[in-house]
């Protein structure tokens, strides 16, 4: 039936050493298919601290929001950006809601809106006061709204290859929560059991 809930589980092996990275990455997937209708809630899962293995867990309300997910260009543009250190092994589609209910993952809630805002203006400022210093003087006679086009196209160029990486690579301990804790609170909700999902 496809009023059913989906929930969509994408395995993937990560490169020893990569697992933070890969962690950054998965969060933004998943506050990517928060955009979306029918977009119930998700997770990530690493299987143990030796191991490769980790899941991204998406759940939607209906199949047809899974598959809008599925196809969407911001899926493909995230997907194209995990890197050589990331294997995707494959999906796994269940519904119902037993599986959601069952499975160890609880939803990761997104950092503080007052912490994303912190983040983006400290991305955006320093190329925008460069550029006004740099560049700006020697436009400065070209029609306004070339000036701005140039603007725009070089902060934005700026923030999304150089700034906003090295960003989220210094700042992503403060953004989510430490992988270790995510690992053991998995870890320790294996070990109870079903006494700890009770």
């Amino acid at each position: 039936m496809d009023s059913e809930p989906v929930t969509v589980t994408a395995a993937y092996r990560v490169d020893p050493g990569r697992e933070s990275e890969f962690y950054v990455w998965a969060i933004e997937m998943l506050n990517a298919a928060a955009s979306l209708p029918g977009y119930l809630g998700g997770g990530v899962m690493g299987s143990g601290s030796t191991s490769s293995e980790w899941h991204v867990l998406y759940r939607f309300e209906a199949e047809g929001p899974a598959r809008a997910w599925d196809s969407s260009l911001e899926r493909a543009r995230l997907a194209s950006r995990t890197g050589s250190f990331v294997q995707e092994k494959g999906t796994q589609r269940t519904s119902g809601l037993e599986n959601w209910f069952k499975g160890p993952v609880r939803p990761l809630p997104p950092p503080p809106k007052w912490k994303l805002w912190l983040v983006n203006l400290s991305a955006v400022f320093p190329p925008v006061l460069i550029f006004n210093v740099l560049v700006i003087p020697f436009i400065k006679d070209a029609n306004f709204l070339l000036r701005t086009l140039a603007l725009c196209l070089g902060v934005t160029a700026m923030v999304t290859w150089l700034v906003m990486p090295r960003l989220q690579r210094l700042l992503k301990k403060w953004l989510y929560p430490p992988l270790q804790s995510i690992r053991g609170r998995h870890r320790r909700m294996a070990a109870d059991g079903p006494r700890a999902r009770r």
